[in-house]
């Protein structure tokens, strides 16, 4: 075949042998690392064996392009991870929001800087391990994601943010597998990470705690506050808006009566509201920048299965266009703890329509934020 591509390696088994597989089908692959390992004050180095930024990732990748018979290289994408993945990240839990850093991450490293690489050394194409399916369409007459066959590895929904530039140039070899495939291909081709463990963190938080990161990098979010319930009434003292998260339960410090959950952060009046659990639940949201993957635009209502977190289940919804210029979600039944800034994509079967970020889901603590306000100008709250 000839072609050039450059394989994004993190020196996990998928990247790897999506590398394997694309040597086999005759291409010319230059496999890369992207050194974003954040350099902070305070701040281990990640040194996780199973994290795709840790610092072993580059010793297991180049030992796997030894073994392929491909260069390799690291390339620095530090400044560019650090501008936009960890400062949206830090910054959206300030706002006490909560991001997802893998959509980020896939839209201006993994693919727009790496592609911009790519040109430069005369590749064609990029490749990496995600699980997902790059198909052209051709009644559509564009370039469509579909979800992997393996659907419990699925990454789709946080590849929703590919466009027709990214999808005509981007190859996802495992798509078409089961990690146990994937496995078996690599034990069968002799790569020394057949066995590794998967990675599951957020890459560049070292440990476990995002808390204790954003607290390190970011003191301000050390900003105590009122924990009221939705009347307004005040039942503890929280430690910041950025150290919690739609539908928390434990790590509030209240005893009640009931189970309490975290319903409504406000960010502006650095409240954090809690109520039972009926109220996580809502019929609707606005999502913002949008992606459309299958289709150029949403021109009226499309009936979908919308989907409000990695692990959520999909839920039966209808899209519409808003006046604000966001889209309108509808669920048929309501859905639990929908988060503003985290990622909602819509699907129709195996097939991405689309997704965004949710923008704003109806308050059920208006009388809440008019109490604070009343307060503020030394009325009755």
């Amino acid at each position: 075949m000839g072609k050039r591509v450059l394989v994004g390696m993190s020196g996990g088994v998928d990247s790897s042998v999506a590398a394997a597989l694309l040597v086999q089908e005759g291409y010319e692959v230059i496999g890369v690392t992207l050194n974003v390992w954040p350099e902070r004050e305070g701040l281990p180095l990640v040194e996780r064996e199973n994290g795709c930024c840790a610092l072993g990732a580059v010793e297991d990748a180049r030992r796997v392009a030894d073994v392929l018979g491909i260069p390799y290289y690291v390339l620095n994408f530090r400044e560019l991870f650090q501008q936009r993945v960890i400062a949206n990240f830090v910054g959206e839990y300030l706002r006490g929001r909560t991001p997802n850093p893998c959509v980020r991450c896939n839209q201006f490293v993994k693919f727009d800087a790496l592609l911009h690489r790519a040109r430069a050394l005369g590749a064609d194409y990029v490749a990496t391990g995600h699980y997902g399916r790059v198909e052209w369409d051709e009644g559509r007459g564009r370039w469509v994601l579909r979800k992997a066959v393996d659907r419990k590895k699925d990454q789709s929904y946080v590849l929703y943010v590919m466009s027709q530039d990214r999808l005509a140039r981007a190859l996802m070899p495992v798509g078409h597998l089961t990690k146990e495939e994937t496995r078996r291909i690599a034990a069968d081709l002799g790569l020394p990470v057949a066995h590794k463990p998967e990675s599951q963190e957020i890459c560049f938080v070292p440990g476990r705690s995002y808390g204790d990161y954003l607290a390190t990098v970011a003191p301000e979010s050390l900003r105590p506050g009122p924990i009221v319930d939705r009347a307004g009434r005040v039942l503890g003292e929280h430690r910041g808006v950025a150290f919690y998260t739609i539908g928390q339960r434990r790590g509030l410090g209240i005893v009640a009566g009931k189970p309490l959950y975290v319903v409504d952060i406000l960010a502006d009046e650095n409240t954090v509201v809690v109520g039972g659990e009926e109220d996580l639940y809502h019929d609707e949201c606005l999502a913002t920048d949008v992606n459309f993957v299958a289709v150029e635009r949403l021109d009226g209502p499309m009936r979908v299965r919308a989907k409000v977190r990695y692990r959520a289940e999909e839920a039966d919804a209808v899209i519409a266009p808003h006046p604000s210029g966001h889209v309108h979600v509808r669920f048929d039944a309501p859905q639990r703890a929908v988060t503003p800034g985290q990622a909602i994509v819509f699907y129709q079967d195996d097939l991405v329509i689309g997704g965004g970020v949710i923008e704003d889901v109806p308050s059920k603590a208006g009388a809440v934020e008019e109490s604070l306000v009343g307060a503020a100008r030394g009325g009755d709250p």
